[in-house]
């Protein structure tokens, strides 16, 4: 999948369920992206010990989602200046800020939360728990409650937010579950 691809969409908004096509709009590992555009998605994929945080102001019509790899950047401070959502504690703050410059509201805001899992079987790494902790622990230092989650588990998941009115879910091996 590309960016700016289509993804064909069910609207239940109508009498009649009729599909719909929505540009993609795709968050890579390490990577940050806000849209006001409702005619889109916003979606990231590989989401295995990385996290993803989905975070949308129906109010404002903006929505945006950040996939950070690991927890701290002080871990690696250059990687962190050059990418700083490779990691939680700096890519998090970037993204709410980004979002408050669009016009967004702390207020208003719904956080979706999926992804830390353990999926290397026979590998002792707890980067997926540490990656849950830390968002966790920043949302909670700034008043900021997870409306949804799905972390944890053993297996990858593909996150979506649909922008047009906030929407969000996960797909894994193949099944859809809404958030």
């Amino acid at each position: 999948m590309k960016d700016g691809e289509l993804i064909n969409m069910t609207r239940y908004d109508t009498p009649e369920s009729r599909s719909v096509a929505k540009r993609k709009i795709i968050v890579d590992v390490a990577d940050m992206k806000i849209s006001t555009d409702i005619n889109s998605v916003i979606m990231t994929h590989a989401l295995g010990s990385c996290v993803g945080l989905a975070v949308y102001d129906m109010d404002a019509g903006i929505g945006g989602m950040i996939h950070f790899m690991l927890p701290l950047s002080s871990g690696d401070p250059e990687k962190a200046r050059l990418n700083p959502y490779m990691f939680g504690d700096a890519g998090i703050p970037l993204l709410f800020r980004k979002m408050y410059k669009a016009g967004a509201k702390k207020e208003n805001m719904r956080v979706v939360m999926a992804g830390g899992a353990s999926v290397l079987r026979g590998v002792s790494s707890d980067i997926g728990s540490q990656n849950v902790t830390i968002t966790r622990r920043l949302l909670w230092k700034n008043q900021i409650i997870i409306a949804a989650e799905d972390a944890g588990g053993s297996l990858p998941r593909t996150l979506f937010l649909d922008v047009e009115n906030g929407k969000t879910w996960f797909t894994n091996n193949g099944k859809r579950f809404n958030l």
